[in-house]
């Protein structure tokens, strides 16, 4: 095959299983480690991959997503000790929203059971989860479902959003970048964050260290919308410290 559709085949296979290696890919493609690192950087330079030390990984884009599934089979420790900070953050908030994705999902399963909280989610996992616990209002956005997600959008929950005054918000990303903000792949989705942010007292953004530096397609807020941002420590401390400069503060878990 030419360098075209190596490149292609490469991209699939990091899509499919959700991280790739240098030397699986070159001993499979027949072809040389230092020819798989050039596909790579190539693949990089269209923002199609992330390079990580010895592979890469796909970035989410208007063409491609994963799901909720694929989701929580993926960094999962990081992700359940980032959830267990986050929740931490509560504070004095009695309503919360609690966004699509694994991340919140975990976060809404570590917020307190003795105290009454409302809760406002797009998720349907989310409200399936807490609406059984006593001291839980559970308020889900309606809307059109998102399969692959599980999580509804478009005008109706944009609307429904439009007429609360939310104390605290966990909000998730496909990507965070100092230059272009939050983002995420579908406008749909984007439009029912942009309106979490703007009715959210405050925001906090809880992801794991891979989303820092993507880019997807839609934007949707700036990194200094949110007053914390909670992540790993497989976050560079010198990374965290530059988010720090746009006015969150960085926890690293």
């Amino acid at each position: 095959m030419d360098a075209e559709e190596r490149r292609r085949e490469i991209l699939d296979m990091a899509r499919r299983a959700g991280v790739v290696d240098v030397g699986k890919l070159a001993a499979d493609l027949g072809v040389s480690k230092e020819t798989v690192r050039r596909d790579l950087r190539v693949l990089e330079q269209h923002g199609l991959v992330r390079r990580t030390h010895g592979g890469a990984y796909p970035v989410e884009s208007a063409g491609f997503e994963t799901t909720l599934a694929f989701r929580t089979t993926m960094h999962v420790p990081e992700k359940s000790r980032i959830a267990t900070a986050a929740a931490e953050l509560l504070g004095d908030a009695e309503t919360v929203y609690i966004d699509e994705g694994f991340t919140p999902q975990l976060i809404a399963e570590a917020l307190p059971r003795d105290r009454p909280l409302t809760v406002i989610t797009s998720s349907l996992a989310t409200a399936s989860g807490l609406a059984g616990r006593e001291n839980t209002t559970v308020l889900l956005l309606g809307g059109r479902v998102r399969g692959g997600t599980m999580a509804t959008v478009d005008h109706w929950a944009t609307h429904m959003l439009s007429g609360f005054v939310i104390d605290l918000a966990f909000i998730g990303a496909n990507g965070i970048s100092r230059q272009y903000g939050l983002t995420t792949p579908d406008p749909a989705v984007s439009e029912v964050k942009a309106q979490v942010v703007r009715v959210s007292r405050r925001k906090v953004f809880s992801g794991v260290h891979t989303k820092f530096g993507a880019v997807s397609f839609c934007r949707f807020a700036d990194v200094s919308d949110f007053e914390t941002i909670v992540t790993d420590t497989g976050l560079p401390v010198t990374e965290a410290h530059r988010y720090s400069l746009l006015g969150p503060q960085i926890l690293r878990i």
